[in-house]
């Protein structure tokens, strides 16, 4: 198992660009094949902290099994809501990408904030 965490002082766009690079360290560092899905969850996660709930607090990377789980930490207990999707709108299509892509997602609380969770399948390069 795999494991990597980035704590952030401040949950501003700074840190979602740290936790971007993170996440392409560790899965380099791992040897983990679709990086692109992997970034794009997370780049997704952590602007939708910035966006919706306060900022990121913490950015935590999980890969065991064949599995990358991908969590980010923020200030709002609110839930993120998969909506109607429209293809044609400007925004709002964050929640509905991780859909896409993750093997599943979902919330639980973390003290006075939530912690925003997805799963994805990574398996070695070849």
């Amino acid at each position: 198992m795999h494991h990597r965490e980035l704590d952030f002082d401040r949950g501003d766009a700074e840190a979602c660009g740290a936790g971007i690079a993170c996440v392409r360290q560790a899965l380099a560092d791992w040897d983990l094949a679709a990086a692109d899905d992997a970034t794009l969850v997370a780049a997704e996660l952590l602007t939708n902290a910035l966006k919706h709930a306060g900022g990121p607090r913490r950015l935590s990377l999980d890969h065991s099994g064949g599995v990358l789980r991908i969590a980010v930490t923020d200030r709002s207990p609110s839930p993120p809501r998969l909506g109607a999707h429209r293809a044609d709108a400007i925004g709002g299509h964050g929640v509905f990408i991780v859909d896409q892509l993750a093997l599943r997602w979902g919330t639980r609380p973390e003290g006075a904030g939530k912690t925003v969770w997805a799963d994805l399948r990574m398996l070695p390069r070849r």
